[in-house]
């Protein structure tokens, strides 16, 4: 597992959680009673729930997915409290029934520290799409 030693780390180590497919390790990156909701919109509470809900698919469609994250900009509310934004890039594979392809997320991450070690609280994600036609859109990146 990734640890976390500053807010900076939750990025780099959810994309490394998620890339080993490890949903213990996902799961260890949460406060016992975080709340997590995915792109589209599912809401659930506790990391048991969160493990459940990514399990299934981390099995399945996103068996061979990688993600790239990207942190945007943090928010200090205190020295044990921040708000993270990071982008998050979905590169879905071949087990993917729409097969690979590219999906951009926007993630926002409230996180804390405890016993000096940060965790996270919240997390949303929210896939980027064009307001008019709902077609999800991919955001310009410096190799674009």
């Amino acid at each position: 597992m990734t640890q976390m030693r500053t807010s900076e780390d939750a990025p780099r180590a959810f994309q490394a959680a998620w890339n080993s497919h490890d949903m213990q390790s996902l799961g260890a990156l949460f406060h016992e009673d975080a709340t997590f909701v995915n792109r589209f919109g599912h809401y659930v509470r506790g990391v048991d729930q969160i493990v459940a809900l990514h399990a299934p698919i981390h099995a399945t469609i996103y068996s061979d997915s990688t993600l790239e994250n990207e942190l945007i900009d943090v928010a200090a509310l205190g020295d044990d409290a921040a708000v993270i934004h990071f982008w998050s890039r979905l590169a879905a594979g071949a087990a993917h029934p729409a097969g690979p392809h590219v999906v951009d997320t926007l993630i926002l991450a409230v996180l804390t520290r405890q016993a000096g070690e940060w965790r996270i609280k919240a997390l949303e994600n929210v896939t980027l799409t064009n307001p008019r036609t709902g077609e999800t859109v991919l955001r310009p990146t410096q190799a674009q």
